[in-house]
């Protein structure tokens, strides 16, 4: 009893901190909580093109970036055949209300995989924020009208970043933050920063360097901050050129930093210079997860570090062995679940490392980062296929759905409905 107790104040703590956003908003790529998590039920378990859709809008353009949605407003981005690329708002009855033209010159990046409008928009229910590949961050009202627009290229320098910058930006009490880590490859040489912008103006808050001996494609991170919050601490994470980083939110000053995610930790090993960072962390009270890629380990961090806390073992929890290439991991109560790239899902206990299972789900890439909701994880694959797991110590496939559209698009969840973004469609699916 003591232990189901504890679970569900985790849960109510990391509701409570999101401030005044409602739990049946999604307003930002991982959620209301920050986590991809929501607290809605009765949501469908099977769906196809034609069971459990409300309805589908046609979209201009591919985009692996995530819906988000406020009350009954919709904002996503895409591109067009022309190049430009788009901010497009729809309400909840499937009703296109209204579309800018953000910026030009969209850049594919390496084929199918992804383009300048991978960054997922951030809203606040008042005004809905943009940042595109190419470097614009724009702020529009919910109604359209454009509030500001700037190029962080020209702000901050050129993003040397081979398959262009995918970083989305984190929302909290009016600030958006952003890691821009990115780099010509020369260690001798640091391109990259974390900044702070007032959401109402665009105006810098702070901006610091963001230093590491990391060098050739590892200086180039596709992953985005997050915040971690509890009961007493706030920090900023950003993740990429072989460090997961704590910063002050107040100024940006850099707390703790944690690397053993590449192997130049162990001079045994070698460096491996391809390393670049796409999953995110995920932070629940009390623990952080940082993922790296390609094979390399995966680390279970405490939040309340100073310095370099890398070889400090009381500042870490577990080291497990694989990690996600791209997609985010996630916590829910006492379990951490790992979507592998190759489908393969991995689930360990959160606070120990120790693994209860690792299954097979279907066998296809995985782009887009799981999401959890009525007691079940989505896991949605490159070709648009969506395993429904049962979330738990047991593994079962509840169920394998297909809008026979590809998708590297996370699933947004809100008021009953989960939205699917499919490089065709933006699809509503609610039971029926």
């Amino acid at each position: 009893m003591l232990l189901v107790l504890r679970r569900s104040a985790l849960v109510a703590l990391a509701l409570s901190l999101c401030g005044p956003v409602m739990a049946d908003n999604w307003p930002g790529w991982r959620g209301p909580t920050g986590n991809g998590i929501s607290t809605e039920v009765n949501l469908p378990t099977e769906w196809s093109p034609t069971k459990n859709v409300a309805w589908k809008l046609p979209l201009p353009g591919p985009a692996g970036s995530t819906p988000v949605v406020w009350g009954d407003h919709i904002f996503l981005t895409s591109v067009n055949d022309q190049g430009d690329l788009l901010l497009i708002a729809v309400n909840t009855s499937g009703k296109q209300l209204w579309q800018q033209v953000v910026a030009t010159g969209n850049m594919k990046a390496r084929g199918d995989e992804g383009n300048s409008a991978s960054p997922s928009p951030v809203t606040d229910g008042k005004h809905v924020w943009t940042f595109m590949g190419e470097g614009t961050l724009a702020c529009y009202t919910v109604d359209g009208q454009k509030v500001w627009k700037i190029n962080l290229q020209d702000r901050y320098g050129k993003f040397q970043i081979q398959f262009g910058m995918s970083s989305t930006p984190v929302l909290d009490n009016g600030v958006l933050y952003l890691q821009l880590i990115h780099g010509d490859g020369n260690a001798t040489t640091r391109e990259a920063c974390v900044i702070a912008l007032d959401g109402a103006s665009g105006k810098q808050i702070w901006k610091v360097d963001r230093p590491s001996n990391a060098h050739s494609e590892n200086e180039h991170s596709y992953a985005s901050a997050m915040l971690y919050q509890d009961d007493q601490t706030r920090l900023l994470l950003t993740h990429g050129a072989d460090f997961i980083v704590a910063h002050d939110l107040k100024d940006g000053h850099e707390v703790w930093r944690c690397g053993g995610l590449n192997r130049n930790d162990d001079p045994a090993l070698r460096y491996d210079p391809t390393l670049r960072f796409v999953a995110s962390p995920v932070a629940v009270p009390g623990l952080i997860i940082a993922p790296s890629a390609k094979g390399h380990p995966i680390l279970a961090i405490k939040p309340d570090g100073h310095g370099d806390i890398t070889n400090v073992a009381d500042k870490h929890y577990w080291t497990y062995k694989k990690t996600p290439d791209v997609p985010t991991p996630i916590v829910v109560e006492d379990l951490a679940y790992l979507c592998m790239e190759n489908g393969n899902l991995t689930v360990l206990e959160a606070r120990t490392g120790k693994e209860i299972y690792t299954q097979a789900t279907h066998r296809q890439r995985h782009r887009a980062s799981p999401v959890y909701a009525d007691g079940k994880l989505y896991l949605t694959a490159r070709d648009g296929k969506v395993n429904v797991i049962q979330a738990g110590r047991e593994f079962k496939i509840l169920a394998e759905n297909d809008l026979g559209e590809d998708q590297s698009s996370s699933p947004a969840i809100s008021n009953g409905t989960i939205y699917m973004r499919t490089f065709g469609h933006l699809w509503a699916i609610r039971k029926q």
